[in-house]
């Protein structure tokens, strides 16, 4: 075991945080885990003994109870050592609650998100239902993928994709929506390194190079700050850091950002003893600082829906850069890292168990609130969409206030409060003016709902107007309950429109056949079952997109085959040309060896349509494009574990032809070489503005003796109008050269 994180290790950790622990029941665990895990290893040839216990040690830091370090230790004994153990042998040595919680985390099998059809929605139903039962369950198991996230790289490399997608998609947002910050950040970076590694490199390049340009910036904003503090007379602790690597590339790969928009890079956090101190603090911050107008956000008097209460200000330091500040107390403090691990239920009161279990009664919803369907999809839309988005928080006209994801409509706001409310709606208020009841609601609006008792209920359309999962599933339960016959009729018409699809004559007979087989298969006793659960929107029919397909070309296609004949093949084959050409109009680069395909560009070296071009396969977030003679285009294709990532891609005629880009403007990165002169930036300005070129970005550093490089970040169409900027910019007076260039 030398080498490893063993017993002794995990046993004076727990001594040093001086909580209480049955030091004698977790000795009995280690060395019954020990003596069943004896002879297995990890992938990485490590003793399997070895994960547990550093599970346990992760467990630890979330400050649980003997129980669960227990249970951290055994979490795999009874899905790994059948032979040796069961589960009666558990329950008589360590106890039920012990057993319980082992129990049911062996009960969560890994959720394969590319298997949706099948699987994925009962496994994720009962990691909720096990949740539900007991909280610790979920600590455990984030434990348990946090180090197997920390030691991935001994998997194959299939089994990474899927182990960092399932991370992404699942345990991260939910460790967020219960607030623990710690393991959610780091499940987030670590799952990003495996999905998407150019563009993970590139982030972590970019904070390393600002990093280094700015490395006394933030100890000197420290300092300013605590002088500050002390000459006030408050005591305070102060830490500072710069953004984790997903946090920036979400806000620049997802929000199209460059690194310059982001503001909270750096960050500073204060925390004092009381919540009068916070406010006082702020106002220090304020006097000494600019503040940034719309980055103050204050939610200690509005909470996070996982309890997260801080004061966030953006303020402009030295030499113009900015920096969030945090300011928070010490529960708060302790709160915003652990979440609900820190009001732990099982120490607490009878009045702050009942505070946790409200705090927790939206697992039990989103159980109550899955669909009959087993849609994997809109089961799992909560864990991306309402816990993952930045809240707004509304206000009703007595003053009560609902946290809503943002982009939220007046119809969300209508069914928070209540099923019958949103379906009784027929017109809203904000802010004492009627509105559309489609407005999206602002942070801080005041929202009124207009009901009528006559109103004839929600619209079909209300699905594709409101936000929030609870919404979407109140106004399906109402269209089932409440218009069979139509929802039949509706179903009907959505099958009708994925019928013409395919293309191919059919009669009536086969059609009904067909339908009665998936449907069977997707085990609804009735047809009209079937066509009503499509109809009030309770499953996509793409979900059955596939089953169907098989069961039309079983039946239908090898009739229509015996008739067909070489011109219908060739009328075929022109109408496919004509979709290909009709799918060039509409992308600005198309992938050749996938369709449908989500395309960005690599900030590294910004592809202008003209330009050479390759295309990389990122695990989870569609084709990076990259210039041809890109450094880390050429750097991936020499790797042999990632050359099969690579595609051959190319522009479309639009794009070629017109300069359009249908995912966002083109961007080029311009380096000038030139003499040190404060003329030349107003002539190279000038030169901009003559050809209505927007500029978003200009940096300069010096390069020896009286030179200078020059380094922009512009809008433009395509290599043809770069090169006639460059053309322009190399005719400026005390410019030397210009080059396109790429980021470091």
């Amino acid at each position: 075991m030398a080498g490893y994180y063993t017993f002794d290790d995990l046993k004076k950790k727990l001594i040093d945080s001086g909580n209480k622990y049955d030091f004698d029941k977790i000795q009995r665990a280690y060395d019954y885990a020990a003596f069943l895990h004896d002879g297995q290893f990890r992938k990485s040839g490590e003793p399997y003994i070895s994960h547990p216990l550093c599970v346990a040690e992760i467990v630890s830091d979330l400050k649980l109870d003997t129980d669960s370090i227990c249970a951290s230790l055994l979490h795999d004994v009874l899905e790994d050592c059948k032979d040796k153990t069961c589960d009666e042998e558990v329950k008589r040595l360590f106890g039920n609650e012990v057993f319980e919680l082992v129990d049911g985390l062996t009960k969560l099998p890994t959720i394969f998100f590319e298997d949706k059809q099948e699987a994925s929605i009962e496994n994720t139903r009962k990691l909720f239902l096990a949740m539900n039962h007991d909280i610790r369950v979920i600590f455990i198991k984030f434990a348990d993928r946090l180090h197997n996230m920390r030691t991935l790289n001994a998997k194959s490399e299939e089994k990474q994709r899927i182990i960092a997608l399932e991370t992404m998609h699942l345990y991260a947002p939910l460790a967020h929506r219960l607030g623990v910050q710690k393991i959610k950040t780091e499940l987030e970076n670590l799952a990003l390194r495996y999905l998407d590694p150019i563009g993970y490199d590139e982030v972590k390049n970019d904070i390393e190079y600002r990093y280094g340009e700015n490395k006394d910036f933030l100890e000197q904003s420290k300092k300013l700050v605590e002088e500050k503090l002390e000459e006030a007379g408050i005591k305070f602790n102060l830490s500072g850091r710069v953004k984790s690597i997903y946090s920036i590339y979400k806000k620049m790969f997802n929000q199209r950002k460059s690194f310059d928009e982001i503001y909270d890079f750096y960050a500073i956090r204060i925390i004092v003893d009381s919540e009068l101190e916070c406010y006082t603090v702020l106002g220090l911050i304020h006097e000494m600082f600019n503040l940034m107008p719309g980055r103050f956000k204050d939610y200690i008097s509005l909470p996070k829906p996982n309890m997260y209460r801080s004061l966030h200000t953006t303020v402009i330091g030295r030499h113009g850069i900015p920096f969030e500040v945090q300011i928070r107390t010490w529960d708060m403090h302790t709160v915003a890292e652990y979440g609900i691990a820190a009001h732990w239920m099982y120490k607490s009161g009878e009045k702050e168990k009942d505070n946790i279990t409200e705090k927790l009664h939206w697992i039990k919803t989103l159980i109550e609130n899955e669909t009959e369907s087993g849609d994997a999809d809109e089961f799992l839309r909560p864990l991306k969409v309402d816990l993952y988005e930045d809240e707004t928080f509304i206000f009703t006209p007595k003053g009560d206030v609902k946290s809503l994801p943002h982009g939220s409509t007046t119809i969300d706001f209508a069914y928070s409060i209540h099923s019958q409310i949103g379906n009784k709606m027929i017109g809203a208020k904000v802010n004492g003016v009627i509105v559309p009841i489609d407005t999206v609601l602002k942070n801080a609006d005041i929202c009124e709902i207009v009901t009528s008792s006559s109103s004839g209920g929600p619209s079909r359309d209300w699905l594709k107007i409101v936000k929030t999962s609870e919404a979407k599933n109140k106004i399906r339960q109402w269209f089932k309950k409440e218009k069979r016959d139509e929802n039949i009729l509706e179903g009907k018409l959505e099958i009708e429109k994925e019928f013409k699809h395919y293309g191919k004559p059919y009669t009536e007979a086969q059609k009904n056949e067909i339908i009665e087989n998936v449907s069977k298969r997707a085990g609804y006793p009735d047809v009209d079952d079937f066509y009503n659960n499509i109809g009030y929107g309770g499953v996509s029919v793409s979900k059955f997109a596939a089953k169907l397909k098989d069961e039309f070309d079983r039946i239908v296609a090898p009739e229509v085959d015996k008739m067909s004949n070489p011109m219908e093949e060739i009328v075929n084959n022109n109408k496919i040309a004509e979709e290909r050409r009709a799918k060039d109009t509409h992308q600005s680069v198309i992938v050749d060896s996938i369709d449908n395909c989500q395309v960005r560009f690599a900030k590294c070296c910004n592809p202008l349509p003209g330009d050479s071009i390759i295309g990389f396969v990122t695990r989870g977030f569609g084709v990076s494009v990259h210039k041809y003679d890109c450094p880390n285009a050429k750097a991936g294709i020499a790797k042999e574990d990632e050359k099969d990532r690579w595609v051959t891609v190319r522009w479309s005629k639009s794009s070629l032809e017109t300069g359009e880009n249908t995912t966002g403007s083109f961007e080029a990165l311009l380096q000038i070489f030139a003499y040190n002169s404060f003329q030349v930036f107003a002539d190279i300005t000038s030169v901009f503005a003559d050809m209505r070129v927007q500029v978003h970005s200009m940096n300069s550093k010096e390069s020896g003796g009286d030179g200078m490089i020059i380094m922009l970040n512009i809008t433009c169409r395509n290599t043809s109008h770069v090169n006639s900027i460059i053309s322009r910019l190399k005719k400026v007076k005390n410019v030397i050269d210009v080059t396109r260039g790429f980021s470091s």
